[in-house]
């Protein structure tokens, strides 16, 4: 086990101490499985979340559970990992310190992988009713808002109260945004009138407000095109070049002139780095994340590193730094992993070279975009192509089982067994509660 505020023993191996069991984390500790040093990783969760599933559950297609995997149980085999569940509260580079919930921790190199949070751009309002979706209990109150909803909509005598229950805007058309709203349209089309008698699916629509001029922006405008094709067949009524202005929990009014009466706006719009404090405000940049060299080391300190949405690297061939994808996080961790092992022993360091192997997002049943290269498919065979490489991508052998299954019953079924409300969403005071017992 490590030791709380307690200088180590002299002759010790370097402690490297990462905040953050994400992608990122997780690479690097893996990279450092027969390095000359002691790993500690630091997380307020004790388990790891596969970020990209999270619309699923927040949809009721997965269980919560299955895209989650215990940390510990990752790294069982390695003698030199140890793991503590704890906040991060500062930074104090000084004394080469981190305070946490659980005490004061030394370190030799600290890692701040510590991901992202969801930014509203600084609009409180539109954060304290729409609903974001960055982790798994933030899916939980999504999936909970969504169905007790429905619930409400069954028995309003109001038809107006009504539409507006029955009425979902995603705003932010990136990878996140476009698979929710697939996936909510997919409801609505299979799944609504055959669960909940009442209610038509010509009852329930589904908008999708993005600021640029087109979908998944990241991606080839091929992808963009088929995306907008996909959607606006099943019904989706996009907004492309228009940005939210406000949202009272009843009225969201966007700058193109329109105003959309709705209980659920589902926030996808844009990210900002999170991380502890104890670093100066000329290290941050404009997006929240730490302005890290080429080696991912934070300017101006010798052992203090960032990766992944924690990071900003700037490089002429990525002057906004690299994508917010888990790929370019796991890469990160690879190559600091060696470049800590050269550190310690004194050799020279290499710089971090991303290698984009494609871009993937599904729209729904049998329809998906995958840029690969010069390469860019669509329809069932990007379907596919992107359900193999997520499953192939969680954390242990038993999700992989567990979603492959849930994917095939809700394939055959064209239904779903997770829609379930266990923990009641109160939307005056914007907390959960266990509803089962």
């Amino acid at each position: 086990m490590f030791t709380i505020s307690q200088e180590q023993k002299k002759g010790s191996k370097p402690r490297v101490v990462i905040i953050g069991g994400g992608f990122g984390g997780l690479s690097l500790a893996k990279a450092l499985k027969k390095a000359p040093v002691d790993v500690l990783m630091i997380d307020r969760h004790n388990y790891h979340t596969f970020q990209p599933l999270l619309y699923q559950v927040a949809i009721g297609s997965v269980a919560a559970d299955s895209i989650a995997f215990p940390i510990r149980r990752i790294f069982t085999k390695y003698e030199n990992f140890s793991f503590g569940m704890a906040d991060v509260k500062q930074v104090d580079p000084e004394s080469k310190t981190i305070n946490t919930s659980i005490g004061t921790i030394s370190y030799d190199y600290l890692v701040i992988a510590t991901g992202s949070n969801t930014n509203f751009f600084g609009n409180k309002e539109i954060e304290h009713f729409a609903m974001p979706m960055k982790n798994i209990p933030e899916a939980l109150n999504l999936r909970s808002l969504i169905l007790q909803n429905l619930e409400t909509a069954l028995v309003t005598a109001d038809m107006r109260e009504k539409f507006a229950y029955m009425t979902f805007v995603v705003v932010g058309g990136g990878p996140t945004g476009v698979e929710l709203s697939g996936a909510l349209a997919e409801m609505r089309h299979l799944i609504l009138a055959k669960d909940y008698h009442g209610l038509s699916k010509y009852d329930m629509r589904v908008y999708l407000v993005e600021g640029k001029d087109r979908l998944l922006a990241a991606m080839s405008p091929q992808a963009s095109q088929k995306a907008k094709e996909f959607l606006t067949k099943a019904d989706v009524t996009i907004y492309n070049s228009a940005h939210v202005q406000s949202y009272d929990g009843f009225y969201l009014k966007i700058d193109n002139g329109k105003t959309i009466k709705t209980r659920n706006v589902l926030w996808a719009a844009g990210v900002k780095g999170e991380m502890p404090e104890g670093l100066p405000a000329e290290v941050v940049s404009k997006s929240n994340k730490l302005l890290v060299d080429e080696i991912s080391r934070i300017k101006g300190y010798e052992n203090i590193f960032a990766i992944g949405d924690a990071a900003t690297m700037i490089t002429d061939e990525y002057p906004n730094g690299h994508p917010g994808v888990a790929p370019a996080a796991i890469q990160q961790g690879q190559t600091l992993g060696k470049n800590i092992v050269h550190l310690v022993k004194g050799e020279a360091t290499e710089a971090f070279k991303y290698h984009d192997k494609g871009s993937l997002a599904t729209i729904g049943r049998n329809q998906a975009v995958a840029d690969l290269g010069k390469l860019h498919l669509s329809g069932f065979v990007a379907w596919l192509l992107w359900g193999v490489v997520h499953l192939m991508s969680l954390a242990g052998f038993s999700n992989k089982g567990i979603v492959f299954f849930s994917w095939a019953m809700n394939y055959f079924t064209k239904n779903s067994d997770n829609r379930l409300v266990v923990r009641y969403f109160n939307t005056e005071t914007r907390m959960t509660e266990v509803d089962c017992k």
